[in-house]
């Protein structure tokens, strides 16, 4: 059985980030596993720009900013990639392989999860109707078209406003398709505001906000959509069907942190973000396995992704040479107005950056973050919940604090 100090699962931005991280922290035997042919994960694909502008200082193509990563380090010579292996089970820090050469174990002394997530296909969201063609995820959509140049429909319609979704709305209009609309089942957007600027106002395509689709209809091919409108309690409005003829519906639908392995490894699920409860350290609650990136939490910015993959390679590093301070641990818990805090536990010998979610529209609101020992408001003139937000904690404040940490929003 071939042994590494530390083995990464997944080389998207987040596995990269993590084998730097580990790398320049200490350690030199890294093996990280991929599944595809290549290393970058959704970035390949990702061949429009806006990545970077956090780590780089510019914007870049979503490969250009793999290759960023991946040319620092490919000339490490004992950081070792195996390309289209998939991990089939991780159980004490052994990693079973599928690869071309057979099924593999390998063993290190720690392991990062940084497998990514999967989109919600129709049957999650029990779309009705007729089985026909031309019903996609939006990522799917834009695989097939941005690595194989195959465009999946000429009159198109999308369900739900997140990022992927609006950048495949430009994407197909600038290939020739007409976009019809993008629907959305909530009373806002799930996706940045630039995206809705530049993929939908800029292109006069109509976003359909409280509006679903009930149902698709068509024999061999995609015919038409039935859209509905909803209330405030996401139930459908008797008499606002409208049925729309097209031949494609992308689905933009949520995206959810592929964590098949490490709930069968034993390890715990946070039932809010449905990735793995971390601490400060990106350890999950079995020693010695970290998490990191979008099979952690689902992130807007592929930056912050990189950052965090970063942070938890210097941690696996740390564990690995036994540098981890042991302290109390603190929990997070969230209150009105708040969907997950990251890490969901901390300890209070270091400043930290927490990561969150509100759960719903806020506008001139504050942040109110309260403990045995602290009690900080942030002032917030807007928040959605598309978008993460971060607050900073310096460890004056939090050594202050006795017990539990509390998140709410005040409005």
């Amino acid at each position: 059985m071939d042994r590494y100090d530390l083995i990464i699962i997944g080389a998207g931005s987040a596995g990269m980030a993590a084998a730097r991280g580990a790398y320049e922290a200490g350690i030199k035997d890294i093996l990280v596993i991929e599944r595809e042919k290549e290393y970058g994960g959704i970035l390949q694909q990702c061949i429009h720009n806006g990545f970077g502008l956090h780590t780089f200082n510019e914007e870049l193509s979503g490969p250009a900013y793999a290759e960023r990563y991946y040319e620092y380090l490919k000339d490490k010579d004992s950081i070792c990639f195996l390309y289209e292996s998939s991990v089939l089970k991780i159980e004490n820090h052994i990693v079973t392989v599928l690869s071309p050469q057979g099924e593999i174990e390998y063993e290190a002394k720690a392991v990062i999860f940084a497998a990514g997530c999967r989109e919600r296909p129709a049957g999650a969201i029990g779309l009705k109707g007729d089985r026909c063609e031309g019903i996609y995820t939006a990522g799917t959509a834009q695989k097939y078209l941005n690595k194989s140049g195959y465009l999946v429909g000429k009159k198109v319609f999308i369900l739900g406003s997140g990022d992927i979704g609006l950048i495949m709305a430009r994407r197909m209009t600038l290939e020739g398709a007409k976009v019809i609309g993008v629907a959305e089942l909530q009373p806002y957007s799930n996706g940045l505001a630039r995206n809705i600027k530049q993929c939908l106002e800029d292109f006069n395509i109509p976003l359909y906000l409280s509006h679903t689709v009930e149902a698709v209809k068509g024999t061999s091919r995609l015919e038409k959509i039935i859209l509905v409108e909803v209330d405030e309690k996401l139930q459908k409005i008797p008499g606002s069907e409208q049925e729309i003829p097209c031949d494609c519906l992308l689905l933009s639908v949520g995206l959810i942190p592929d964590n098949t392995l490490l709930e069968a490894c034993g390890v715990r699920i946070d039932p809010k973000t449905k990735g793995p409860i971390v601490d400060d350290t990106y350890m999950t609650s079995i020693e010695g396995i970290f998490a990191c990136g979008n099979a952690l939490h689902v992130h807007d910015l592929v930056d912050y992704v990189s950052i965090e993959g970063e942070k938890a390679g210097r941690a696996a590093a740390a564990y690995i040479l036994n540098e981890t301070e042991d302290a109390p641990l603190h929990l997070n818990k969230t209150v009105d107005g708040i969907s997950y805090v990251i890490p969901q536990s901390f300890r209070t010998n270091d400043d930290h950056e927490f990561m969150f979610r509100v759960n719903r529209v806020f506008k001139d609101s504050y942040i109110h973050i309260y403990g045995n020992g602290i009690d900080k408001k942030i002032k917030k003139t807007g928040i959605v919940p598309s978008e993460m937000q971060k607050v900073k904690l310096k460890k004056e404040e939090l050594q202050e604090l006795k017990g539990d940490l509390f998140w709410e929003v005040l409005s």
